[in-house]
């Protein structure tokens, strides 16, 4: 059983107007047990890291057009793919933060050599049967 995660670490701006915006540090995380999620922590000067989990599908989606649903929505700026926007929606307010593009398609590359996209149920049941197995001979 695969027990490996994805990491990553990037800079992104957070946009507090279209005038001011600084940058934050931002850890990304995949873990195969949960693989169709990514984890976005954010953390801001002052405040406790502020995590956000949402789908890596629509991290990917979102890479080459607007994509999303509720609290978290993700779209390419400009022409090229050189930069992403990504907006996020909560009770407490909502954040704007601009991230370069490259580190995030390196990231999903990654992800998608741990778990291919789109044979993520296939890995979950696998890893179901052979607990079952395993439970059963244990017995």
């Amino acid at each position: 059983m695969q027990h490996s995660t994805v990491q990553g670490h990037l800079v992104m701006n957070l946009v507090v107007s279209p005038e001011l915006s600084f940058s934050i540090v931002v850890d990304l995380a995949y873990e195969p047990g949960d693989p169709y999620a990514v984890r976005f922590t954010f953390h801001l000067p002052g405040d406790a890291p502020v995590t956000w989990v949402f789908a890596r599908e629509l991290l990917l989606d979102g890479l080459s057009g607007p994509a999303g649903e509720g609290d978290v929505h993700i779209h390419p700026v400009g022409g090229e793919l050189s930069e992403v926007c990504i907006n996020l929606h909560s009770p407490n307010g909502d954040a704007l933060l601009r991230s370069p593009a490259t580190p995030l398609i390196a990231f999903l590359a990654r992800t998608d050599r741990l778990v291919p996209m789109g044979q993520e149920l296939t890995g979950r049941q696998l890893d179901d049967q052979l607990a079952d197995i395993l439970s059963e001979n244990a017995g």
